[in-house]
């Protein structure tokens, strides 16, 4: 990351890493936790509990997976960034939660229809609608169609931050996390490099 970050003339300090621990058994993840990683994503509200209920003190835990908007309540209490706000329905459920972690807006980029995500066509006005709710979003994530270049994609996130000001962008994971800093990402989510393959 650094060495990438070097190559970019950017700062290695200002792009983070997100450890992927998702579906990972806790020996493969307190090695990492005991290296001094910090900062985890995790795919599912329940999977987290089970994980981190008892170890999160001085962590910063990301929502990266889908949220259910039944779920929005126990996500934003435990939950320090949901990286994956994606509709109406759920923004309304944010807002209505005591604790509002920080937030970011998941884009479609490849406009895939199997996929979560706001299709760049309509990201600005929904930052927009998230904004007269009263929701402070950060920046926007996203994860490129399989078997295409990153490239374009993170380009297309990383216009689409600039014209709504957020400073934020969560995109690039193990295989094309270089790519992702060389267009502006300031968090990288890796899995695989750092665990190995998933258990499930």
């Amino acid at each position: 990351m650094a060495k990438a970050a070097r190559s970019a003339c950017r700062d290695p300090g200002s792009v983070s890493l997100t450890a992927v621990s998702k579906n990972q058994d806790w020996s493969a993840v307190a090695p990492v936790l005991a290296e001094g990683q910090r900062v985890f994503g995790e795919n599912r509200v329940q999977e987290a509990f089970s994980r981190w209920q008892g170890r999160r003190e001085g962590l910063e835990l990301r929502l990266i997976g889908p949220l259910q908007s039944n779920k929005a309540a126990e996500a934003c209490a435990f939950f320090d960034v949901i990286e994956t706000l994606d509709r109406e329905k759920l923004a309304r459920a944010i807002a209505g939660q005591r604790r509002i972690p920080r937030l970011l807006v998941q884009v479609n980029t490849g406009e895939e229809p199997q996929k979560a995500g706001v299709s760049p066509g309509d990201v600005d006005d929904f930052i927009a609608l998230c904004r007269d709710m009263g929701l402070k979003i950060e920046g926007l994530m996203s994860i490129p169609p399989v078997g295409e270049p990153a490239g374009p994609h993170f380009a297309l996130l990383a216009r689409i931050a600039a014209r709504n000001g957020l400073p934020e962008l969560s995109m690039g994971m193990s295989n094309d996390f270089e790519t992702a800093i060389a267009f502006g990402a300031t968090s990288v989510r890796i899995g695989s490099a750092l665990f190995g393959a998933r258990s499930g």
